[in-house]
């Protein structure tokens, strides 16, 4: 348990010999906001995601088969909108391979307009969800996943793919004493699930009890958080900004 909690810590508040810099605390930050934006979907634009891929794709074939409450055309163009903002990421890995702080900056100020642009969206439908906004909503937010999930891979820090919990909870088993295993990062596993937890929790609660607007609302609150953190980095030649082997 103490390990749990000194490897948490570190994770929330790394110190300044940490290789990866502030990306931790920020990362979980960007989990917390896939966990908001996956609620939006699924919840409110009919059973479909935009960052859990291995989702849509089980949807896609349920859908196929004639499961009510699934529908193959969003499941296809929630799909096809996180494969151009993953090109996307892609594109700014390529471009800031050098500099991390630099590629998270660029990246996560594109995901902060997409986002912005589904807060105008639904503003402008004053929180109706019609097939125009629905499918609107599903394009620019499965582009900001998409771009989030490549940019976290390209980043490279352990255990905090943003979008992704299944590697991270395998690990917390498979790598225990139990399993006989040594448990590396712990508390960073540990609270990675609880940030997705806790998006999920605080956006079907806001759904629930309010609208759509308030949590994509939240959602870019705390991207555009992210972007001012990390903007600071920009002119950074900290150990951390380097690719990491």
């Amino acid at each position: 348990m103490r390990r749990l909690l000194t490897d948490a810590a570190r994770t929330l508040v790394p110190p300044k010999s940490d290789r990866h810099g502030p990306l931790p605390p920020l990362m979980l930050g960007l989990t917390v906001v896939t966990g908001l934006i996956d609620a939006v979907t699924y919840l409110a634009l009919g059973h479909v995601f935009v960052a859990n891929m291995t989702g849509n794709v089980v949807f896609l074939g349920f859908a196929l088969a004639g499961a009510p409450g699934l529908s193959a055309p969003a499941s296809v163009v929630s799909m096809t909108s996180f494969l151009t903002g993953a090109l996307a990421g892609g594109r700014f890995g390529t471009r800031y391979a050098a500099h991390r702080g630099r590629m998270l900056t660029a990246a996560t100020a594109v995901q902060t307009l997409l986002v912005a642009g589904t807060v105008l969206t639904v503003a402008v439908a004053h929180g109706e969800v019609t097939g125009p906004v629905k499918y609107t909503l599903i394009v620019l937010l499965g582009m900001a996943m998409g771009l989030q999930n490549a940019v976290a891979r390209r980043l490279g820090v352990p255990d905090l793919t943003t979008t992704v919990l299944t590697l991270t909870l395998t690990g917390l088993a498979a790598d225990s004493a139990p399993a006989g295993g040594a448990t590396p990062r712990p508390g960073r596993r540990v609270l990675s699930v609880l940030a997705m937890f806790l998006g999920a929790l605080v956006g079907a609660v806001l759904l629930r009890h309010a609208e759509l607007l308030p949590v994509l609302a939240l959602a870019l609150v705390l991207l555009a958080a992210t972007l001012v953190t990390v903007r600071r980095h920009w002119t950074s030649e900290a150990g951390w900004t380097r690719p990491q082997s």
